[in-house]
């Protein structure tokens, strides 16, 4: 696994620690609510970091023509109704333009500002004139209201530790219990404030339109003209 990156439980892992039987599981929340609310289907949409769809039949279901991209294959095959495309973010070139481009899973916290300018560079790639790119953030005290928990389907997801750095970085550690089976996660983040996110954001060409939520956490932006 890459540096900083765990997982521990049943089943196979994905490169950063992601455990491919828990994210088949795992719940839609408010996702395709905030989504619809920004851009209504239909729509063609860009899904990045789909991973086993949590969110993808949801968003089909509402009449969203879906892309959806990941860069493991194990991810890819629990998703059915939608295109699906093999490939990491940073390196994702489409011949496609789309209406809306999602980045969610906070993968806009990056603990690399390379990846994480490398990952805006594909949305404002593939974001279509007039569309928009929405993503996920953390919310205000993310990393400090630890311990945590919250229920995920007949699960819990406990938010256990956010240790820092000392470079700018968090190593963040999650444990997901089900009746059946336990996983852990620990993974890296970059918290960033809303300037340095805004920051990011105009390197790529892109501005923030507004948030979609009360807590700021998804946001709607748009492409520079």
């Amino acid at each position: 696994m890459k540096d900083g990156y765990h997982g521990t439980g049943p089943g196979a892992f994905t490169p950063d620690g992601c455990a491919v039987d828990l994210y088949a599981r795992l719940p839609v929340r408010d996702e395709p609510e905030i989504i619809a609310s920004a851009v209504p289907p239909p729509a063609t949409l860009l899904e990045l970091g789909a991973g086993a769809g949590r969110v993808t039949a949801a968003l089909t279901a509402r009449g969203y023509t879906v892309t959806a991209v990941d860069e493991s294959p194990e991810m890819l095959a629990h998703i059915t109704g939608a295109r699906t495309v093999c490939s990491s973010i940073e390196d994702l070139r489409l011949p496609d333009r789309y209406e809306v481009v999602l980045l969610s899973s906070f993968l806009v916290h990056a603990p690399d500002p390379a990846v994480r300018a490398a990952l805006l560079d594909t949305c404002r790639r593939h974001v279509a004139p007039g569309g928009v790119v929405l993503i996920q953030r953390e919310g205000a005290n993310w990393h400090e209201q630890v311990p945590r928990e919250s229920r995920a389907g007949d699960g819990i997801a406990r938010a256990l530790a956010s240790e820092d750095l000392g470079d700018g970085t968090r190593s963040v550690r999650f444990e997901y219990e089900f009746p059946d089976a336990t996983w852990t996660q620990t993974f890296r983040s970059r918290p960033l404030t809303p300037e340095q996110f805004e920051q990011a954001l105009s390197g790529a060409g892109l501005v923030l339109d507004r948030n979609l939520t009360s807590d700021g956490i998804w946001t709607c932006c748009r492409p520079v003209d």
